[in-house]
């Protein structure tokens, strides 16, 4: 584990970056009069890509209260991105706020954007050729999250990883290995079995994993709707003996952290898609106003949500 001075270091720095991207809350000399929005779903349900709108919209408005901000959501699929792209650079915004359905497809899109004079603010996940980017410390999160599960181990036993096909997964199973390698009484399983990211899908590759796994100590799941996915394929398998963890702080985490019928699943790293998505708009401010952002990439630490402090928790609408 770091040591509290590293700890306290980095906690100073993200607030110091989180500060002054926040303090420039007067409207930049070029007015931000309209925003390009592309997101995974714009769909109210999908409560975290709805959180990085909202985010977008509150912070745009405190900017400019008459601001127009055009929304499109491109389903992962970068084709589609890249038409988002090339319709916000046609209608003539003043920004573009994205995340990202694939880091490395639509940076043709995104050259074109800057042709245009239109920065490029990428929220969640990095692309290449934005100018700025605001996501979770993805590294840190799966480490922290892995720690605490290891702890709930006894630092001892076999664990499953639990990964995705989409957002950003390496990292946070990067986070997860590096915590791992801390205790060599820790043995991994698995960690290459990945799914859509789904509570449906996860099921699946949970009992599949079980059936091949007579004994398991502990699962790491790199999102929530993968980790409660995980918990009803052990209920179904009478696997009830061992803990689960995962990553994203969602508001339905935060409900089963609090149901007594849910008790494998024990904690969740935060994420905070609202204050991501605020940074993103104030780091494109900037650079409307001609300023360099503080920071072109900006890491947000997370910490564990458990039983013993869910109560606490204030969610993904915390500032």
């Amino acid at each position: 584990m770091r040591s509290n001075a590293c700890t306290a270091r980095a906690a100073t720095l993200l607030a110091a970056s989180v500060a002054l991207l926040l303090s420039a809350n007067a409207a930049p000399a070029k007015e931000l009069k309209s925003i390009g929005v592309s997101l995974a779903t714009v769909d109210e349900s999908y409560s975290y890509y709805y959180a990085v709108f909202k985010g977008v919209e509150f912070e745009a408005m405190k900017i400019n209260p008459n601001v127009k901000i055009a929304t499109a959501e491109h389903l992962f699929r970068p084709t589609k991105q890249n038409a988002q792209i090339d319709d916000f650079i046609a209608a003539g915004v003043d920004l573009i706020v994205l995340n990202p359905s694939d880091a490395n497809a639509i940076a043709p899109a995104i050259a074109r954007a800057h042709k245009a004079g239109i920065p490029v603010v990428a929220v969640d996940h990095r692309a290449a050729g934005v100018d700025a980017t605001v996501e979770t410390n993805n590294v840190q999160a799966g480490m922290v999250a892995c720690e605490y599960l290891i702890e709930k181990m006894g630092g001892k036993g076999a664990m499953l990883i639990l990964s995705s096909m989409y957002g950003n997964p390496t990292d946070l199973v990067r986070g997860c290995t590096d915590a791992v390698a801390k205790h060599p009484s820790v043995k991994i399983l698995s960690q290459d079995e990945n799914n859509v990211g789904e509570r449906m899908t996860a099921i699946f590759v949970g009992k599949t994993l079980l059936e091949q796994f007579p004994e398991v100590d502990g699962a790491f799941a790199v999102s929530d709707a993968i980790g409660f996915g995980t918990e009803d394929a052990a209920a179904q398998a009478n696997r009830t003996n061992f803990p689960i963890v995962a990553v994203g702080g969602s508001p339905e985490a935060a409900q089963a952290l609090k149901d007594p019928n849910m008790p494998q699943f024990i904690g969740s790293a935060s994420q905070n898609p609202f204050l991501m998505a605020r940074l993103a708009v104030q780091a494109g401010a900037k650079i409307l106003d001609g300023q360099k952002p503080d920071r072109d990439e900006v890491l947000m630490d997370s910490k564990m949500v458990t039983r013993d402090n869910v109560s606490e928790y204030k969610g993904w609408s915390s500032n």
